[in-house]
């Protein structure tokens, strides 16, 4: 249970872990062990690491999950509804849900959300860090959201219409397809370790990032979204050879 704090001088922050029970490419894959652990106790250690975060509260509709997460030290003051843990359902209503259940059973309003993905369990906490002081830094922003540089520029990406590929990007540039790629502007792809957005970009402008979106620039990461079995392996043989540490 939330007990306000009447001498806080810094805005209260909220880590929110989503991970729902069911799971399309890997069977139980918020349990499934990641380096000798379930993969969400990586996440929700690296949480309880970082300085700016004062709660972690685990959003799930399966049991056994909030069992692991509780004995992590990770709250778990609801079960989310089933069906807000379907395969299709998106982020947004997740997260209204955990903000207007706590403001409502609570009194818990918390001024900043981090959004941390059990799939990304390579994050460190000083990159969430950087996150939230990013965003207090800039009140005028709505949100902050991790990026990386991809492996192939979206400038040499096509879709295929009516049996043609086109340009996947438009762009005032002379066939850019076929540019060298040093002289294509600089482009990232949100590699899922971090999001960071004020309470009222949630609740108000009713959006998990809003319009002003800025970036933390993640090019020392490596970037892994486990959602596939052929990718815990690769990520497993990632950090053994190249001593990655885990959350």
């Amino acid at each position: 249970m939330f007990t306000p704090d009447r001498t806080r001088l810094r805005p209260l922050v909220l880590a929110v872990v989503p991970a729902r029970g069911g799971s399309r490419g890997v069977p139980r894959k918020n349990l499934r062990l990641f380096c000798g652990r379930p993969l969400i106790t990586h996440t929700i250690g690296v949480a309880q690491r970082t300085p700016l975060i004062d709660r972690c509260v685990v959003s799930t509709d399966d049991a056994e999950i909030a069992a692991v997460a509780r004995a992590q030290g990770a709250e778990i003051p609801f079960l989310r509804p089933r069906n807000l843990a379907e395969d299709d359902t998106p982020d947004l209503p997740v997260f209204k849900h955990a903000l207007v259940w706590l403001a409502e059973h609570e009194g818990y309003r918390p001024d900043v959300v981090v959004h941390l993905r059990p799939t990304s369990p390579l994050r460190r906490p000083e990159q969430i860090q950087d996150a939230l002081e990013l965003l207090l830094a800039h009140p005028e922003a709505d949100s902050v959201r991790s990026v990386s540089s991809p492996s192939q520029n979206p400038y040499k990406m096509w879709r295929v219409v009516d049996g043609e590929i086109r340009p996947l990007v438009p762009s005032e540039l002379i066939e850019p397809y076929n540019a060298p790629r040093q002289m294509l502007p600089a482009a990232y792809w949100q590699n899922g370790y971090v999001d960071v957005a004020w309470t009222r970009t949630i609740l108000e402008k009713n959006s998990m990032t809003g319009s002003r979106i800025l970036p933390l620039i993640m090019n020392d990461a490596f970037p892994v979204d486990l959602d596939s079995v052929e990718l815990f392996e690769i990520a497993e043989m990632a950090v053994r050879r190249f001593g990655i540490k885990v959350g």
